[in-house]
């Protein structure tokens, strides 16, 4: 990740700067939330996909440091309310905001932060930009209910699963590349190949996100395992195991998805590892991937061209 930085180290320090500045606020709880959640680090994929976009078009501007700023404050917004709703207790390693303040100023800050993207959003004076992200923060809060009502449903279809990944957080890796495509003035073309780019990309992330709730270091991942099954989240490694695990194996993945219970999470655990769920979800990532790639294809080289192919392979093979 650091390499995939320093293409535009310049440009995501003036988002970072940004952002700390944007989030002031006259009242101390929306500046405290804020600062919590934000200063907590993460990858900041989001803001970087539109500064890496925008390099690998010609250049990267103002306008776009103000888009990679709106798109960090959109996806910032989202993990406040998710992990209110999911009722989490840790992400990126330490406690969630909704656990350390409480849930009601975690939700009220997740506004303000929604609200302060859209007046960002207004600065540019791009209504192609206002609607694109409008429909996309609606696609994002469709999604989360979604998820929200298929919870402890073991019925769930891949297909399902699919449409709820690409709502909730493919849909904002699309916007970061339309969005920097658009303030780049490229014709729809263009537009729509990064934006497919996007979305890919991010279908592929999720995937890896999915696979690694049953794979991965809890320690470096800043979560425990099994935190998505203990929320009835059904995804793409257990609906493997519910379609090719033995009878014993379906009972048990049933049983708890439906209980939304980690008590036999080790068994779940090697269920999903013994039946190749975490392999076909590896495959079906590394598909995502493959297009993603394509999309790719008709941007000549460039420094920020190969940081985005970097970042398409970092997505499937992180252990975090």
């Amino acid at each position: 990740m650091q390499q995939i930085r320093a293409t535009v180290a310049k440009e995501f320090e003036l988002v970072n700067q940004l952002i700390i500045d944007q989030l002031h606020s006259n009242v101390d709880m929306v500046e405290n939330v804020g600062h919590y959640i934000v200063d907590a680090g993460g990858k900041r994929l989001r803001p970087l996909l539109v500064l890496l976009t925008a390099a690998a078009l010609g250049r990267c501007d103002d306008r776009h440091i103000t888009f990679a700023a709106i798109i960090e404050f959109i996806h910032t917004a989202t993990l406040l309310h998710d992990d209110v709703v999911d009722i989490s207790t840790l992400r990126r390693g330490r406690p969630t905001a909704n656990a350390q303040f409480g849930n009601a100023p975690s939700v009220l800050v997740g506004d303000f932060l929604y609200t302060r993207a859209f007046q960002l959003m207004v600065r540019l004076a791009d209504m192609d930009i206002l609607a694109h992200m409008a429909q996309t923060t609606n696609t994002i809060a469709e999604g989360e209910v979604l998820q929200l009502t298929r919870a402890g449903n073991p019925d769930t279809t891949e297909a399902q699963y699919l449409d709820v990944i690409t709502r909730k957080t493919a849909i904002l890796f699309s916007a970061a590349c339309y969005g920097a495509a658009t303030l780049s003035d490229r014709d729809e073309q263009t537009r729509a190949a990064l934006q497919a780019f996007g979305l890919n990309l991010g279908i592929a992330f999720q995937m890896i996100d999915d696979a690694l709730d049953y794979d991965g270091d809890p320690a470096t991942m800043g979560k425990n395992v099994g935190d998505d099954l203990m929320e009835g989240k059904v995804t793409l490694p257990l609906i493997h195991t519910l379609r090719e695990g033995n009878a014993t194996e379906q009972d048990i993945v049933r049983e708890a998805i439906t209980t939304k219970s980690t008590a036999r999470i080790e068994q779940i655990v090697t269920a999903v590892k013994r039946c190749g769920a975490l392999d076909y979800t590896r495959a079906r990532a590394r598909h995502y991937h493959d297009l993603a790639l394509e999309n790719l294809s008709q941007l000549p080289d460039s420094d920020a061209r190969t940081a985005l192919v970097r970042m398409t392979e970092l997505a499937i093979n992180r252990e975090h």
